[in-house]
């Protein structure tokens, strides 16, 4: 799942803070509900396996779902047309969807080179913002950590696709990185709440 989130304002209201709390907090459990099917029903299958009807359908979600809550979440925060970065996410799970479509048509080899070239762009595109903002608005390491992250696992996924010890489990570890990460995100949103409640 691709971790760039939108980063709401100075003055981002109460509403609007506890609006992308809750939307991270679905985020979260669609990805260990993901996580757990896709375990559940298709850990065993290898690179060279056609993707049985359920792992199609978790597989060609995935994406999809993603792009759906980014962008739910540029319209919770008001950002809308000035939010590239969200756009740009938008844009790529939109493709990886259709990407993916067609992949699951092939073998689970196809699917884990699909899923790998998109969180490699995603997580550039995250990184690249992080660099830039880091300097002018600072405080940005876990995006630095997560678009790099992001970057690595999504090259290894595109790079062993074909590779006998491969499979679908691997992608659920990506996912449930992903949950973690919007729990966290849950968290920092939770305290900034809190402390513009006590000013």
């Amino acid at each position: 799942m691709t971790h760039t989130t939108v980063t709401p304002s100075p003055t981002a209201t109460s509403g609007t803070l506890s609006a992308i709390r809750s939307l991270h907090l679905i985020r979260v459990v669609f990805s260990l509900v993901w996580v757990a099917l896709v375990l559940a029903t298709s850990g065993s299958l290898v690179p060279a396996d056609e993707p049985t009807a359920t792992a199609a359908v978790l597989l060609v979600v995935y994406p999809l779902w993603d792009a759906v809550a980014t962008l739910i979440e540029r319209r919770t925060t008001g950002t809308g047309a000035t939010d590239r970065v969200g756009t740009a996410n938008v844009v790529l799970g939109l493709v990886a969807t259709a990407g993916m479509t067609a992949a699951v048509l092939s073998t689970v080899g196809t699917a884990l080179l699909v899923f790998g070239v998109w969180a490699l762009l995603s997580g550039a595109l995250q990184l690249t913002v992080a660099l830039r903002r880091r300097r002018t608005v600072g405080a940005q390491w876990p995006m630095v950590v997560s678009g790099g992250l992001s970057v690595l696992a999504g090259a290894s996924f595109a790079v062993r696709s074909d590779a006998p010890d491969s499979g679908l489990s691997g992608l659920a570890g990506y996912s449930a990185f992903g949950a973690v990460w919007f729990l966290v995100s849950v968290i920092a949103l939770s305290v900034r709440d809190r402390r513009a409640q006590n000013r």
